[in-house]
């Protein structure tokens, strides 16, 4: 009797194993497609933002550029006059004069610089704004399709149109990102952004 029923204990154990992995199965996957290129293109935001950031980035070649024709003609001439020596030293007064050049296009350089900085800061801060209002558009149009997972277009090698909900994600972040702040990132956003490991590139 004793080895009876611990026959059925040990049945009834096993039976008892599959029930118990059934349960902790995943659900099967239900997967959306989303254009995140498209996405940063064409939210009314981005479209916004990008004509900005275009409008600033031409004012600041055509800013380079004027800067380039007033110190060229300097440079030019002290260079005619530096080649006229025929290897000889300068005077004082040529030395001053290059001095007084080098002040001059250090000061372009770094007006330069810190434009460029501040630009790239803006452009940070733009894509900052919308990454915050981008996941949780996509974890809103995840549950009202009843999907689980979201994959980024360029990840998939084919996928069927009706799971592409690019549109959908577009209207609901435009109706929480109507516009960004067009200012650059915070100071201590800026610092920490600098102060950011630089990312190993592959060998």
């Amino acid at each position: 009797m004793r080895h009876i029923l611990a026959m059925a204990a040990i049945a009834a154990g096993a039976a008892a194993v599959p029930t118990a992995a059934q349960a902790q199965r995943a659900p099967a996957a239900v997967i959306v497609v989303v254009d995140s290129n498209r996405i940063y293109r064409e939210c009314t935001a981005c479209r916004t933002a990008q004509a900005s950031l275009e409008s600033q980035a031409r004012a600041l070649q055509t800013r380079q550029q004027t800067l380039l024709n007033q110190l060229r003609p300097e440079g030019e001439a002290i260079q005619t006059a530096i080649a006229a020596l025929n290897g000889k030293d300068p005077d004082a007064a040529l030395r001053n004069r290059v001095q007084a050049f080098q002040q001059r296009e250090q000061q372009a350089n770094q007006e330069l610089q810190r434009s460029q900085a501040n630009l790239q800061s803006i452009q940070q801060n733009v894509l900052r704004q919308v990454n915050t209002r981008l996941s949780p558009a996509i974890n809103q149009v995840m549950n009202l399709a009843g999907a689980n997972i979201a994959v980024d277009m360029d990840a998939t090698l084919a996928h069927s149109a009706s799971t592409d909900v690019t549109n959908r994600v577009l209207a609901a972040l435009n109706a929480t990102l109507p516009s960004v702040s067009l200012t650059p990132l915070p100071a201590q956003q800026q610092q920490q952004q600098q102060q950011r490991p630089a990312q190993p590139t592959g060998r």
